[in-house]
């Protein structure tokens, strides 16, 4: 077949029907999942006073929100749970922590993130609930609404989280201390006669010994020495809109297999610079709903 010339190619492809080389429309992107009406948490001010707030212990667990119908992390993205859990509770909202005890973060992070939930891992963990997003009122009347459901319905794994009211400073100090002793994160204040609003709210504040915050990763530095070929420090950005390098607190297993961009990761910190950058930063974990 002899070679066609480029006048000759250019007239075969004016001679097509209109729309023949155009490329077909990208599929749509997958909507993103609608985000729980969550209330955040604050860090607490130094020197807080308790008075107007119920106090609870700040479980090192996995935040879940049930809609109703589905258990759902922060992102709004279906935690995987065994249907035997999800059958237990009630038709309405409800705002808890997964947890499987003090000091089993890893263990509870493998069970809950997994595509295809494993009975064995589940049997042990308990929704400990601490809020009621659709109840309306003051907290203090949420919390008591969540103490009568968790008694009506009867079931262990679905806990009221203890509130109770603290006298003054000194008695938080002690709180915290023994809560922390004990292996505890700390301690989360709610005004007492805070009605519920999505989002971070000075309503509710966390209370430990250490600071800690959450940011984007947006990319990673090489390292060296004895981390020669893996990660050194991850470049993080955080809520607001701060850039560091945030180079401690990881494992071996993390700089071999380090949160890609785009992740969310929490870190501890002490205090701000002047400029707003974390001091002594140190990771902590990448979040388990991004």
């Amino acid at each position: 077949m002899p070679d066609l010339d480029r006048r000759t190619v250019l007239a075969c492809l004016a001679a097509l029907p209109a729309g023949v080389l155009a490329r077909p429309p990208a599929s749509p992107a997958p909507p993103l999942p609608p985000l729980p009406p969550l209330m955040l948490a604050q860090d607490a001010p130094a020197g807080v006073d308790p008075s107007g707030h119920l106090v609870s212990e700040k479980y090192d667990g996995v935040r879940a929100f049930w809609d109703g119908r589905r258990l759902r992390f922060r992102s709004g993205r279906e935690v995987a749970a065994p249907p035997w859990f999800v059958e237990h509770l009630p038709p309405l909202p409800l705002d808890g922590e997964l947890w499987l005890g003090r000091g089993s973060f890893e263990a509870l992070s493998a069970a809950v993130r997994r595509r295809q939930p494993l009975d064995a891992e589940w049997r042990p963990l308990r929704y400990l609930l601490f809020d009621l997003p659709g109840a309306g009122g003051a907290f203090a009347s949420r919390a008591a609404a969540l103490e009568r459901l968790a008694r009506e319905l009867a079931w262990p794994p679905l806990q009221a989280v203890r509130q109770t009211e603290v006298a003054d400073r000194a008695a938080l100090q002690r709180r915290l201390d023994a809560v922390v002793a004990a292996g505890g994160e700390g301690l989360v204040l709610h005004r007492a006669d805070a009605h519920h609003v999505p989002g971070r709210s000075a309503a509710l504040i966390k209370l430990k010994p250490l600071l800690d915050a959450e940011a984007v990763v947006v990319g990673a530095v090489g390292g060296r020495g004895r981390h020669q070929g893996r990660l050194g420090a991850l470049r993080v950005r955080t809520e607001a809109g701060i850039e560091f390098l945030l180079g401690s607190g990881f494992s071996d297993a993390d700089r071999e297999r380090p949160p890609p961009p785009g992740a969310v990761v929490s870190f501890s910190y002490r205090g701000t610079t002047a400029a707003g950058v974390p001091r002594f930063a140190s990771f902590l974990r990448r979040r388990d709903d991004d």
